[in-house]
């Protein structure tokens, strides 16, 4: 099957590390990406993810030919130590020199090794590693300037176009300073919730499925900013690295023809009573251009007023 138009984007929640060997609805959803990608022929993956950032106004692709994999605790070793990674050399210097004729302060990585924010999740994409698409990886800019993450996006939407795969991974609700750690020190255990997950947490998760679910194109772009101005966002987010690859999907996902295809939520997992681990994904390979052309020329109905207050609070 070919690519009929634009690939779909993702923003993933990727968790905690044992999202990697629990039975999750999230995990099944991740397995059904991979099974389409390889359905669809897809040429590569272009990932940011939420445990690399580069100082200064700097950013960084992955260069590294033959690159290691990072602990990841709390899993059986086997399930990522005998999984290669299939570095994709070439599209990362083409996305090093898109990057750098947009006006970022962009370079090669040649000695990054892989962190679990993304290989946990190609591995559940892709549990035959002999099977998984060529992979790039691009680093966050520590600053964390989601208007910065969004450029980044935008600037490697075109790949979409040429049937690569755009995916961010970092966390819908994600502050470690308020997950209840116990079960997962005690007996690997993420998944028990022992009581309801806290009034903040619940409210970002809505306000985040809200604005993804009811904005399109630009106006997806613009409600993912406002969300970090959410009266839960700090509280939901206790640092902003795991929220920047959502920038960076919407960056990828918010343009004038996206306006045509619907983002949904696809599915979620909560994990440690205040981690909410939510999978959305923007767009469809079903999604053609013929389509496109005809939807842009329609009026599109924006988020209500009441949605729009919530993104913007």
């Amino acid at each position: 099957m070919g690519l009929p138009g634009l690939t779909p984007v993702h923003f993933f929640s990727h968790g905690s590390t044992r999202m990697l060997e629990a039975e999750t609805e999230s995990g099944n959803y991740w397995a059904k990406c991979g099974q389409e990608a390889l359905a669809h022929n897809v040429k590569g993956i272009v990932m940011m993810g939420a445990h690399w950032a580069c100082l200064g106004d700097k950013i960084e692709v992955a260069t590294n030919p033959n690159p290691g994999k990072s602990p990841c605790p709390y899993v059986t070793p086997s399930l990522y130590l005998d999984w290669k990674p299939n570095p994709d050399l070439a599209t990362a210097e083409r996305c090093i020199s898109m990057l750098k004729a947009d006006g970022f302060n962009v370079g090669p990585n040649p000695n990054f090794d892989w962190i679990h924010d993304t290989f946990l999740i190609l591995i559940k994409m892709f549990p035959d590693f002999s099977k998984c698409p060529p992979v790039t990886i691009v680093s966050m800019n520590a600053r964390f300037d989601p208007h910065y993450h969004v450029k980044v996006g935008a600037t490697l939407r075109p790949l979409r176009k040429e049937g690569y795969l755009l995916i961010g991974t970092g966390g819908a609700v994600h502050n470690l300073y308020r997950n209840a750690w116990t079960d997962m020190i005690l007996y690997r255990e993420s998944l028990g919730q022992e009581r309801p997950p806290e009034a903040w947490a619940l409210e970002f998760r809505q306000a985040t499925e809200d604005v993804v679910t009811r904005n399109r194109g630009p106006d997806l772009r613009k409600a993912m900013i406002r969300l970090m101005q959410h009266p839960a966002y700090r509280q939901a987010q206790a640092t902003d690295d795991h929220f920047m690859p959502a920038m960076f999907a919407a960056g990828a996902a918010g343009d004038l023809e996206d306006r045509a295809h619907a983002n949904v939520l696809a599915a979620e997992t909560w994990e440690l009573i205040n981690m909410c681990n939510s999978q959305f994904t923007f767009g469809s390979y079903q999604a053609s251009a013929d389509t496109s052309r005809k939807m842009l020329a329609k009026p599109h109905k924006v988020a209500s007023p009441a949605i729009a207050v919530a993104a913007s609070a």
